[in-house]
């Protein structure tokens, strides 16, 4: 979701040159220029800055585009932002793994130039399916053919199975986990998702906490090895180029657990993209019984409990949509006292699920 913008371009232009000069000493006659956002704006969750930098160096001259997340400053959409986290989890996929990110280039942990701490990475260039509107409804994507829907999805696809089969320990990943909110997986994410609800100021959630208690009476026995979980696994959140993923974005909601987390999150960002949107699934993407099919094939196990943890996508996505309300309303795009945190999109697709498992 969009922010206003909040930055003079030509004003952190200037930032940004003076903070690169320190990184890059042996550069002559450096300019950086272009700043701009995303066409698709920045998220409430953090700042995203588009720019270019050119210089000389050893009588070589070179132009890079870069892009630059800051941490969240005047509006937080999540209780613990947990900036840092993400951005070491990035450096690290990205030094120690083969999952497609961005190259992360400079982590800057103070609050200069931009006000906030600030990670800087290489601009991939590609596409990346929509969310306003849905990407089965609109853009890109519904321009594709079957075939090429069918290979995108199945890229991402995966790409999540690549991050599920990475060895927490080994490359020193444990830092994500949260036990003050409750044990490692589940029991922790549903402590984090009961502190949001009270923190997100959007007032009565009856479904939120009919979804919280039905999932605390029904906590399964997670049996598995915790896996880094990228927490917004969703095709929404891949750059795309020829319909082959290039790389994975938003690491907001990192953490540890199970694999059925992030594929039940998978599944069920796309049946909100489209049925919870009151749009007909486009042909090509596999169904979710392939999905799951596939993705048992790649991690050599059952995926279990699977519908407890679409009832938990559904719950954490319309907390997310009701403090994006809240949100709305003080920056002036809703009015005071709107009924948007309980008739959202994610709310209602909440209530359905609900009916269905519950």
């Amino acid at each position: 979701m969009p922010v206003p913008d909040q930055r003079d371009p030509g004003l952190t232009c200037s930032l940004l040159q003076g903070w690169l000069r320190d990184r890059l000493p042996r550069a002559r006659d450096l300019v950086v220029s272009g700043v701009r956002t995303p066409s698709a704006g920045s998220g409430f969750s953090s700042e995203t800055l588009l720019f270019d930098a050119a210089w000389t160096e050893d009588a070589t001259p070179l132009r890079v585009a870069l892009v630059a997340r800051v941490a969240p400053t005047a509006y937080r959409l999540f209780p613990d932002p947990r900036f840092e986290d993400q951005c070491r989890v990035m450096h690290i996929l990205d030094r120690d793994t083969d999952v497609p990110l961005p190259a992360v280039r400079w982590f800057e942990v103070g609050s200069e130039p931009l006000g906030a701490p600030f990670i800087v990475m290489d601009h991939v260039a590609g596409l990346v399916p929509g969310d306003v509107p849905p990407y089965h409804q609109d853009g890109w994507v519904v321009q594709a053919s079957p075939a090429e829907r069918e290979r995108l999805w199945w890229g991402a696809v995966d790409v999540l199975a690549g991050i599920h089969r990475l060895d927490v320990d080994a490359l020193g990943l444990r830092f994500v986990d949260r036990p003050e909110y409750g044990r490692t997986g589940i029991d922790q994410q549903l402590g984090y998702y009961e502190r949001f609800l009270e923190w997100a100021g959007a007032g009565e959630l009856p479904d939120a906490r009919r979804a919280l208690a039905w999932l605390r009476a029904r906590q399964p026995d997670e049996v598995g090895r915790p896996s880094l979980l990228w927490g917004d696994a969703r095709i929404g959140n891949v750059i795309f180029r020829d319909c082959e993923p290039r790389a994975v974005l938003d690491w907001e909601m990192v953490t540890l657990g199970q694999p059925e987390v992030d594929l039940a999150w998978f599944l069920y960002f796309d049946r909100h993209h489209s049925e919870g949107s009151g749009t007909t699934r486009l042909a090509g993407f596999p169904s979710a019984g392939e999905t799951v099919a596939r993705y048992e094939r790649l991690l050599g196990r059952p995926m279990r409990d699977l519908d407890y943890y679409e009832v938990f996508a559904a719950l954490r996505f319309a907390i997310i949509m009701a403090r994006l309300g809240v949100l709305f309303m003080e920056v002036g795009w809703l009015p005071p006292g709107s009924d948007f945190p309980t008739t959202n999109t994610a709310a209602m697709l909440l209530r359905v699920i609900l009916e269905q498992r519950c």
